[in-house]
């Protein structure tokens, strides 16, 4: 359906492809992965047409129709998010538009003497919208929305007065239920909460169309696609499975590519140390000739791309009491709505709990009231004795400085810590060379993300209370944070949509639900196996 022959394409001084080949094919479902900046947009923007290769091409199948969400998602406003939704379903969408017209049109006194040729056209028009099942796009516009976790009252509500966040949900919306034959989908798990993520999986896995998507959720991404197509060093390599058997084959692949470097280099160490001993013996000119020309003719295997991914290392924190938190008969109302009636909660050493509930059910309410970000109504909120916390919220990474550069940013709040320190530190946290002197102002969601990390973990903490880390993080920032998170030796109170991340750091489960507060002990995997369901309000 889609094919890219011999592409390259450079970014002002960027190589992004070099004459690179792939291709979707019906109904194939396919995870596109590569590091930040290698070029996954550029490639999106390729297939749509809105950029161009510099050389080699793309082409798109005649008549197959591709929708494409990105995260730019533009202005909307002046309609409702029903509507919104309903504008991008394609043609049916047109015909609705051209419907709604004739019928201004029919009650328009200036016309009437074109009625006879308006209501013919509207006949014509009424049976294409029904052929197209147009009177049933209200209800598939809504059952959408619904899954994405709209209320009624949001879905009427103006689309203007929604955030961002809710606004990247209309725009994929509108792809969802425009069901094209292609969907080109970049992030589309983010903004999104694990009750979303879970029916746009299922969604997804009952799409028959072909699809080729990023994520940075790697649970998300193994449960739908077959195929990985990975963007490296500017070629374009495909991997029949999902995400987890490309990172095994990968490295496979890269081992058996070192093993062959390594073997060669040995050989070559050989050849040379014998012409450099022998160059200069008449009796061995032959010989030595001979090899330096069997030299020259061989094909020298490269060593593999190593992806910079540095470690990084809590230092040990001071350890703190056992009893680390205490909520005792706590109440919280936001104007009418109740969050909390007499709840009580403990949180001991080394515990790691999660919070599981629908959106409202006061998930980062708590981490407020735990952080004392908020104060309770009535009751108490008691941190124990040598507990320092540190607190990441979404709201920390808009506090940046927009002026300061990353490394300006670090020496503010580590002003004794010293040069070396602080660049090892940015370098553990993706930010090598140049990117320290970026201006806060210019970094991604993901790069003020791990910079506001960075700031918590390096002084650190013994209880970390976290609301969404993992949100604008790419695969192997996430990784490296888990693995940091697994050794911490404190305590976590924490809020994640992202499977994996709940999975390898949990070991308490707190579920918010209407009908009250339940507690489980063992980790995500274990409350998924008790209840039967993934998050709240979900059965399997």
């Amino acid at each position: 359906m889609i094919r890219l022959e011999n592409i390259s394409k450079q970014n002002s001084h960027r190589l992004l492809f070099i004459e690179a080949s792939a291709a979707l094919n019906k109904g194939e479902k396919i995870g596109l992965v590569g590091p930040n900046g290698a070029g996954k947009t550029t490639l999106f923007r390729m297939i749509t047409g809105q950029d161009a290769p510099d050389e080699g091409q793309v082409s798109v199948e005649k008549g197959v129709t591709v929708g494409y969400f990105d995260q730019d998602v533009g202005e909307m406003e002046g309609q409702s998010a029903v509507a919104a939704v309903m504008e991008g379903a394609g043609p049916v969408s047109e015909v609705a538009a051209e419907l709604h017209q004739l019928e201004a049109a029919m009650v328009d006194p200036d016309r009437m003497d074109e009625m006879d040729a308006i209501i013919e056209r509207y006949g014509e028009v009424q049976a294409r919208y029904e052929e197209l099942d147009g009177y049933a796009l209200d209800g598939r516009a809504r059952e959408v929305l619904d899954g994405l976790s709209f209320t009624q009252e949001m879905m009427d509500g103006d689309v203007g007065a929604l955030s961002g966040g809710w606004k990247m949900r209309v725009a994929l919306a509108r792809i969802l239920l425009m069901r094209p034959d292609v969907m080109l989908l970049d992030e589309p798990s983010n903004h999104l909460d694990l009750e979303s993520l879970i029916w746009l999986e299922a969604f997804l896995k009952g799409y028959d169309g072909a699809l080729l998507m990023t994520s940075h959720d790697r649970e998300f991404m193994n449960r739908i696609v077959t195929k990985i197509i990975e963007i490296d060093g500017g070629s374009l390599n495909s991997y029949a499975g999902d995400y987890g058997f490309y990172e095994q084959q990968r490295a496979l692949n890269e081992k058996h590519q070192l093993a062959q470097f390594e073997r060669q280099q040995a050989m070559l160490a050989k050849e040379i140390k014998f012409i450099e001993r022998f160059k200069a013996r008449a009796s061995h000119a032959s010989q030595v000739q001979s090899r330096v020309k069997k030299l020259e003719k061989i094909d020298r295997v490269e060593p593999p791309k190593r992806r910079q991914t540095v470690a990084f290392e809590f230092r040990p924190a001071p350890r703190s009491g056992e009893d680390v938190v205490s909520l005792k008969n706590v109440h919280k109302k936001y104007g009418s709505r109740s969050i909390y009636e007499g709840f009580d909660f403990m949180i001991r050493r080394r515990e790691r709990w999660c919070l599981m509930g629908v959106n409202g059910a006061g998930k980062s309410t708590l981490l407020k009231l735990v952080a004392g970000a908020t104060e309770p109504d009535v009751g108490t909120v008691n941190v124990g004795a040598s507990v320092k916390m540190g607190y990441f919220a979404q709201h920390a990474m808009d506090l940046l400085d927009g002026e300061r550069t990353v490394f300006q940013s670090l020496e503010d709040s580590f002003p004794q810590a010293g040069q070396g320190p602080l660049r090892a530190l940015a370098g553990c946290f993706g930010f090598s060379g140049d990117d320290v002197e970026k201006r806060c102002r210019v970094l991604s969601g993901g790069e003020k993300a791990r910079l506001v990390m960075a700031i918590m973990l390096f002084d650190p903490p013994n209880l970390l209370v976290l609301d969404e880390p993992t949100n604008h993080l790419d695969l192997d920032t996430k990784e490296m944070l888990i693995k940091a998170l697994s050794d911490f030796e404190g305590t976590m109170l924490f809020v994640s949509h992202d499977r994996h991340f709940l999975a390898e750091l949990s070991n308490r489960v707190l579920e918010l639900t209407p009908e009250g507060v339940h507690q489980y002990g063992g980790g995500y995997t274990e409350y998924v196996a008790r209840t039967g369901h993934e998050a709240p309000g979900l059965r399997s």
